[in-house]
């Protein structure tokens, strides 16, 4: 089971720097280029050997500064309730302020992990000033410089040794998962409810109602799998802000330990920021995406409607447009086995495995008629590619200069197998390796 760690603190004290450096990448937080502001705000990392998720809750305060202190008060209260270790992250330069001694008050409460880290000490005469930060009543507190990545090793041996142990779910293994995700009140309960024909969960108008992940075994029509509603966004969160933050942190576990996620989408209010989280969050878990326009029914339409939402969608998630969209209106069960059925269909793209010698019949001469561009005279050949032994579909070609082979080049070869090899709703990792 995936564990989640928080970075929560106020504005300003380097939270994203932290982030950004515990993912070991780094992203531009303002930045509005497309691939950026798509996923800075949840990452991977590891260390010592457990893998964990990281979410940095600071790109979540919007707002003017005389609504600073609210806003935090409640991304800490939601860090709380779905997070396994919280990392609270306090600025020496500026030392204890009323807003850090707040959250450190909400931090006292709570029964799980905290772990204070005092950053920016990056020089000596530092070091005796974040000891005011005993005073905030939460015990050993690390030094770290989220820049300089100094001190940042200790805190991450606290962060691993605080996680909960790793339990593997083995409830019905064997069952594929499903996870139905979105954004609150797209009808993602609904949904549900309609394909098991029973009110298993509460439906109301209200956003927010359900909240926690809950497995419903689904066993008709010959097919049998675990559906999992994630909509898990608390009544108390009336801003945008709040149910963005939360309905994430909700979705995260859920997509990480599914098969193929069900993005349910409200075709009235279109394919906007928060639905594009999370589909993201699903293509870099390598997860089976189909989209699901749900309350089509109330959508004004002509002739051309799909088909014009389709490329809209379209655009927004390119390169990965190879993923099902299928138009649905929950409430009156128009097409939801339809949705069901491409799902598992989507299921099976991603089990499937392409025998070598037939991959090879396939892309080798495709490859010979269409080569890497050579590089600084340099001839790049491929001799030889197979599907790797893993649990979604990842691709290996060997040549003598992989070092040459560029990411344009690689969309080449991905858009031949999927030309080729039925990978639809799948997303494909290609790697190219020496010979």
């Amino acid at each position: 089971m995936s564990a989640i760690v928080a970075i929560v603190g106020r504005p300003n004290v380097g939270k994203s720097t932290l982030f950004n450096r515990l993912i070991q990448r780094r992203e531009a937080i303002v930045d509005a280029v497309s691939g950026v502001t798509r996923d800075r705000h949840y990452g991977k990392s590891e260390w010592n050997g457990r893998i964990f998720s990281v979410i940095d809750t600071g790109g979540y305060v919007l707002g003017s500064e005389d609504i600073f202190e609210k806003e935090i008060d409640k991304q800490v209260e939601l860090a709380i309730d779905e997070s396994d270790v919280i990392i609270f992250v306090v600025d020496v330069e500026t030392g204890i302020t009323g807003m850090d001694a707040d959250v450190a008050q909400l931090l006292r409460k709570v029964k799980k992990p905290v772990l204070l880290a005092v950053n920016k000490v990056d020089a000596n005469n530092r070091i005796d000033d974040a000891y005011e930060f005993f005073n905030l009543g939460l015990g050993q507190y690390y030094n770290i410089s989220g820049i300089t990545g100094s001190g940042t090793g200790d805190l991450l041996d606290a962060v691993v040794a605080a996680l909960p142990p790793q339990v593997e779910d083995d409830n019905d293994a064997e069952l594929p998962r499903f996870a139905v995700v979105g954004r609150p009140n797209a009808g993602k309960s609904s949904l549900i409810n309609a394909l098991i024909g029973e009110e298993r969960y509460i439906v109301t108008d209200v956003a927010g109602t359900t909240r926690d992940s809950i497995d419903t075994k689904y066993n008709q029509f010959g097919f049998e799998f675990n559906l999992v509603d994630t909509a898990g966004i608390r009544r108390k969160a009336k801003v945008r802000e709040d149910l963005e933050f939360y309905s994430v942190m909700r979705s995260v576990r859920a997509i990480e330990q599914s098969d193929v996620c069900l993005l349910v989408l409200d075709a009235t209010r279109g394919f906007d920021g928060q639905d594009q989280n999370i589909f993201w969050l699903a293509q870099r878990n390598n997860k089976g995406i189909v989209i699901l326009v749900n309350k089509w029914d109330l959508y004004e339409k002509d002739t051309n409607s799909a088909k014009e939402y389709t490329q809209k969608i379209k655009e927004v998630i390119a390169p990965f447009v190879d993923v099902p969209i299928v138009f649905v209106s929950v409430k009156n069960k128009q097409r939801i086995f339809k949705a069901i059925e491409t799902a598992v269909q989507v299921y099976q793209n991603r089990s499937k495995r392409v025998p070598t010698h037939q991959f090879n019949e396939v892309m080798l001469p495709l490859i010979e008629n269409y080569p890497p561009p050579a590089n600084k005279g340099k001839y790049i050949k491929i001799k030889f590619c197979t599907q790797i032994p893993s649990p979604y579909p990842q691709f290996v070609f060997f040549c003598n200069l992989p070092q040459y082979v560029k990411d344009p080049y690689k969309r080449f070869l991905e858009n031949k197998i999927r030309e080729n090899f039925d990978f639809n709703g799948v997303p494909i990792s290609i790697f190219i390796r020496k010979k």
